[in-house]
């Protein structure tokens, strides 16, 4: 399918996460139809509307060629909804992407060393959600501990991309979208 960059109308149904239990964040999934009309598999800033509340956010692919949305408690309580509604959405690719919240272990690391931070701050917003997504992503906090000093590392001598990394997690299945609740 073509992507689009006009404004895209669906509906979905609100679920709450199985894990945490005690999440007060709720998610949809996006139709795959709705998916397929955004410019890109990987991560992206869209702009809209959530039962009729305006809203920007980052979509996170969900490891299958689409999207879902993370709804806060805040834009739940704002736009009227409950888990379990089926919720009318229109979005649209947003003009300027949202910066990515850095990891506090990241964001240490990068403190401690001043030639990556620089590298950073340098990089583009999509080479800044690339790193972050490649040090979240590891399933050991061994490994996770090695991917921030080697990422400090890399970037410190020049280096600005992870390289051959699946931003869309559907070959490397890093991504998902929340299992729901019940």
């Amino acid at each position: 399918m073509a992507n689009s960059t006009g404004t895209i109308r669906f509906e979905a149904r609100l679920s709450r996460p199985a894990s945490p239990p005690n999440a007060n964040w709720s998610f949809l999934v996006l139709p795959g139809d709705a998916s397929a009309k955004l410019p890109t598999r990987a991560m992206t800033t869209v702009e809209g509307t959530i039962g009729g509340h305006g809203f920007k956010a980052t979509l996170d692919p969900d490891g299958e060629g689409g999207h879902w949305l993370k709804v806060s408690r805040a834009l739940r309580q704002a736009a009227g909804i409950e888990v379990g509604d089926t919720v009318s959405l229109e979005i649209r690719p947003a003009a300027r992407q949202l910066e990515p919240r850095v990891p506090p272990d990241l964001r240490k690391a990068l403190d401690a060393d001043p030639a990556a931070r620089a590298a950073w701050d340098d990089i583009t917003l999509v080479a800044r959600r690339d790193w972050i997504l490649w040090i979240t992503t590891a399933k050991k906090a061994e490994t996770r501990d090695k991917r921030v000093v080697g990422a400090c590392d890399m970037l410190a001598s020049g280096k600005r991309r992870v390289c051959c990394f699946d931003r869309s997690g559907k070959f490397s299945k890093a991504f998902g979208a929340p299992e729901a609740a019940g």
